[in-house]
């Protein structure tokens, strides 16, 4: 096992890291500059490869969601007045 000298992250640091994520597109690239860029922490990296995994969740489950209610937009006969 190797020691680590890594120094853990301080809650000011995980504000910024929290705040810089919430605002939109800034928030995508920085988890992709954390997650792979190389020099951030070892927390900070994990953390930012575990959203982005979740991210790719969320985009997967919302295709397959919007395309169970087209397909069945579809199959309802949609809009040629043969439906409700």
């Amino acid at each position: 096992m190797t020691e680590s000298t890594e120094q853990p992250m301080k809650v000011g640091d995980w504000l910024v890291t929290i705040l810089l994520t919430a605002i939109p597109l800034v928030g995508i690239i920085m988890l992709f500059i954390w997650g792979f860029g190389g020099n951030a922490p070892t927390t900070k990296s994990n953390f930012a490869k575990a959203m982005l995994i979740w991210y790719a969740i969320g985009i997967v489950l919302t295709f397959v969601f919007y395309g169970a209610i087209a397909a069945l937009f579809i199959a309802s006969g949609g809009m040629d007045g043969g439906g409700f």
